[in-house]
């Protein structure tokens, strides 16, 4: 059922007002706190939360399409909103599968304009950080990188490894409040592109967390545990939607400054391996989006979405190179835009399952494998 909001409509509309400013926010690596501020009091934020819960009922593809076009307008402010959308959708989807254990944190986000921080790019399967065991709780130990949107964020929903003397390392999954009494977020985030989405590291020391925050996702490191089927088929989807935007705004640029040279027969072939490399992007996203609403969590469906983010991947940077061929040595320059979109684009090489990863798991599946072998 799609949402009463147009959220993709909202995101032109807002994102007109965030362009302009995307080029100072790159030239001095400064969070998109103001677009942040604008995104709130539009109740963004909560536009995956079920309208049950209080939220705005946003289906799956609905949030990768809101994502997607506000990438159109302000690449950085697309790509942390997605850190925390896809968080919002994976919950989404635990509580419409029947398990009522996330709704606290689903009606928060809603009523109190919750914006979350994810730690993916530093956990994945592993897990990093040190628990000790204390009375009433623990004391967490770590340092997490990639913490897109932390400077605007309230709680950072992470993992922690815990040696249990019976189980032996045992990976948690829980919330800690930015606010809480030993969190830091530095101010490292001095990157290549994406740099106004606050991706700083967030250092974590001798945080207490208490026993009641443990409710969630208990599992072995580095194991497959059934929550991260659920991540590969609704999360990916969702953040791949900001590098999706990027190229098509790539394609954008490059066919408008085309047009000044469309009787060189040159610029035909250019501008048609363009489209090929963009379409190529287009059709395995959107095969992503549609297996999050027909498939089943499992390893099968992670393989076939992880095949599709490496082709993805690829031509989302290839459809950004070829547009810069296409426009030749103007694109070198700034204030063409492509410049950055180039930078920008190469976020995507980094997000988890990356090229060699997803090969060895989708070998391990098709030859009936175990994937924890």
């Amino acid at each position: 059922m799609a949402s009463s909001t147009n959220w993709v409509s909202m995101m032109t509309t807002l994102g007109r007002d965030f362009a302009p400013r995307c080029a100072e926010h790159d030239a001095d690596d400064s969070f998109v706190a103001e677009n942040y501020a604008i995104l709130k009091q539009h109740g963004v934020f909560a536009a995956g939360v079920p309208e049950e819960l209080g939220g705005g009922g946003a289906s799956h593809a609905e949030l990768c399409g809101m994502i997607r076009e506000l990438a159109h307008h302000c690449t950085f402010t697309a790509l942390a909103l997605s850190m925390h959308t896809h968080l919002v959708g994976t919950l989404a989807y635990v509580w419409r599968s029947g398990n009522k254990s996330v709704e606290p944190m689903l009606k928060r986000v809603a009523a109190e304009k919750l914006v979350l921080v994810s730690t993916g790019g530093s956990d994945w399967l592993p897990g990093s950080g040190k628990l000790t065991k204390v009375e009433g709780g623990y004391r967490f130990n770590a340092r997490k990188i990639f913490g897109s949107g932390g400077p605007g964020g309230d709680v950072l929903m992470t993992t922690g490894i815990y040696d249990d003397p019976s189980e032996g390392p045992t990976v948690y999954h829980f919330p800690v409040p930015l606010s809480a009494e030993g969190v830091k977020i530095l101010d490292n985030w001095k990157a290549l592109g994406m740099r106004g989405t606050g991706s700083n590291d967030i250092e974590l020391r001798d945080v207490f967390v208490p026993d009641a925050a443990m409710g969630g996702v208990k599992r072995a490191p580095g194991k497959w545990h059934p929550f991260f089927h659920i991540v590969c088929m609704v999360a990916i989807p969702i953040f791949n939607a900001a590098y999706l935007g990027i190229a098509e705004s790539a394609r954008d640029i490059a066919l408008k400054l085309a047009l000044k040279k469309k009787n060189d027969p040159l610029q035909h072939v250019l501008v048609g391996e363009l489209e090929n490399e963009l379409v190529t992007a287009q059709l395995a996203h959107a095969s992503m989006v549609e297996l999050a609403s027909t498939a089943q969590p499992g390893p099968a469906t992670s393989s076939a979405v992880m095949v599709r983010r490496t082709i993805f991947g690829k031509a989302a940077l290839r459809t950004v190179e070829k547009a810069m061929e296409t426009v030749g040595g103007s694109s070198f320059y700034r204030e063409t835009g492509l410049e950055r979109l180039f930078r920008d684009i190469q976020g995507v090489r980094f997000h988890p399952l990356q090229e060699k990863p997803q090969a060895r798991l989708t070998g391990q599946v098709l030859l009936g494998l175990d994937i924890d072998s």
